[in-house]
């Protein structure tokens, strides 16, 4: 039997529960379902970090970020990390890299034999948070503008990259369907939408109702109500400053669902060209994001949190026949994370008998939920998140239906999501749940030193701000493909915030509230 090969199809910021294939009524996207029903679907997908470098980088390494010291979306990933690029290439495939992965510093390829577009974002030191300034610091260019000013757009940045990216996968899977017949491949399609700003063509927004679009299941949580950690990302998204109105809201999940309709386009053009060239006869395809978004859920935007809108990612692996036991279609309810694919990937490239990691891994190989069940499947998954909007280190930690939220120096959250899949009933502190929080919380601690991490986060900022302030970004190590890419992207400022590229017709930005 031939190594079958392997197609990511990733996309940015993208939550399951706005999708068909996970429940949702109204989203759009019948090439994603088509996926689904030929597929496995992972009903309880998390990412490791939801924030896209670290979250990224945790799963190209298949450990977790504090292991490999990803705390921000401005931190550099050692060259001398191993990757899975690193693995499949060790195990006779050919790799390639098309579309954003964010990587920050001089290695832009992270093991990949192949780079094959412009990166989108910074890879510089230009996003780096700080905590010494305390919880109302503004980093990056998240703000509310991109939920005030959602709409309709004709051209934006971000379509842009990603028919760019469609572009360019689909002709590399022509010339490996032509030229690369001697050996498997991973190819590995990387698109930035559904990333806010919340904008899409005319066409993609008529696909919907306006009236019709559905509001956030839980309202808005005041200020005075919030956990500590929701409250640092309130202030730190400027959520102070600009009042969100029930039409922005509206407005934002409107273009979003366009854009996830936009999205699953293009996944149907790819799936057509692997049909078309036989590819799909001999190869797993996966599609995943590496965070999801919350929508306006409690109030919130973006990612970021530990809630399930923004932690939660969609996971779907499709397997060819050609592949040994490989379970047709079905869905699978344990946990998993993003940090299983690495381990995932080299049972398929080596049919079960990968050799032992040269590094520590944090993840599993989900073969065996794919064909059945796995009785060694310990069903805990464990998000961290160091990044910018918080000043403290955060992790959580889910078991079976329990999920526990950890922010240091502050009181800790529990769910039961079985009860309370919305997330409205703290635990915390209740007499009848109190063993299990505290083994939850042992469970979270362990390996894990919350002072010391504190202690080299700050290092980290005050090192890679000086740098930046030092060379005023440059050079910029992103990845560019050609001539001209360096003035047609994000390089050392907010997406938002990048006048005449992020949106077409501009819109002049909204002021903010003093």
């Amino acid at each position: 039997m031939k190594t079958p090969n392997i197609l990511v199809i990733q996309v940015d910021q993208m939550t399951p529960m706005a999708m068909s294939a996970y429940g949702h009524p109204l989203v759009k996207t019948p090439h994603l379902d088509a996926l689904a029903e030929t597929g496995v679907v992972f009903e309880n997908a998390y990412c490791n970090f939801p924030l896209c470098v670290p979250s990224r980088v945790s799963m190209m390494a298949g450990r977790l970020a504090n292991a490999i010291g990803a705390w921000d979306n401005a931190i550099e990933m050692p060259a001398s990390v191993p990757t899975l690029a690193h693995y499949l290439r060790n195990a006779g495939y050919h790799t390639v890299l098309c579309g954003k992965m964010h990587f920050i510093g001089p290695d832009q390829v992270h093991g990949f034999d192949e780079r094959i577009t412009t990166d989108v974002y910074p890879s510089n030191f230009a996003w780096t948070p700080d905590w010494i300034v305390g919880e109302r610091y503004r980093p990056t260019g998240i703000s509310p503008r991109a939920v005030v000013e959602a709409g309709v757009c004709t051209r934006s940045l971000q379509i842009d990259y990603d028919d760019e990216v469609e572009h360019a996968g689909i002709q590399k899977l022509y010339d490996l369907a032509r030229f690369n017949s001697d050996k498997p491949f991973l190819h590995w399609v990387s698109f930035t939408h559904p990333h806010s700003p919340f904008i899409t063509p005319q066409k993609y927004w008529d696909l919907y109702d306006h009236d019709a679009i559905d509001m956030p299941k839980v309202p808005p949580i005041p200020v005075e109500e919030l956990d500590t950690f929701s409250r640092w990302l309130h202030y730190a998204h400027a959520q102070d400053r600009l009042t969100i109105e029930e039409e922005h809201v509206r407005n934002a999940r409107h273009a979003y669902y366009g854009m996830c309709s936009y999205l699953d386009d293009k996944v149907g053009r790819i799936m057509g060209v692997l049909r078309e060239t036989g590819l799909d006869e001999n190869t797993m395809v996966v599609f995943t994001s590496d965070h999801g978004e919350m929508l306006g859920e409690r109030g919130m935007w973006f990612k970021q949190s530990f809630f399930e809108s923004s932690t939660r990612v969609p996971l779907i692996i499709s397997a060819p026949k050609s592949l040994p036991n490989a379970l047709g279609s079905g869905r699978v309810s344990e946990l998993v994370s993003l940090v299983d694919l690495l381990p995932t990937f080299m049972d398929v490239a080596t049919e079960g008998n990968a050799p032992e990691p040269v590094s520590p891994l944090d993840g599993h190989s989900l073969m065996r939920l794919m064909t059945g069940d796995d009785p060694r499947w310990d069903n805990v998954v464990i998000s961290e998140y160091t990044g910018e909007g918080v000043i403290a280190p955060c992790r959580m930690l889910r078991r079976d239906n329990y999920k526990y939220v950890y922010t240091h120096g502050h009181p800790g959250m529990l769910f039961d999501l079985d009860r309370d899949p919305l997330e409205l009933t703290n635990l915390a502190g209740n007499p009848d749940t109190l063993e299990l929080e505290q083994q939850l919380l042992a469970d979270l601690l362990e390996g894990w030193n919350p002072d010391e991490i504190y202690a080299l986060c700050i290092q980290s900022q005050k090192e890679r701000m000086f740098i930046q302030a030092a060379t005023g970004g440059e050079p910029n190590w992103a990845h560019q493909s050609r001539i001209g890419d360096e003035h047609r992207y994000v390089r050392n400022s907010g997406a938002v915030e990048t006048k005449g590229l992020s949106r077409f017709p501009f819109v002049e930005p909204t002021p903010f509230e003093r």
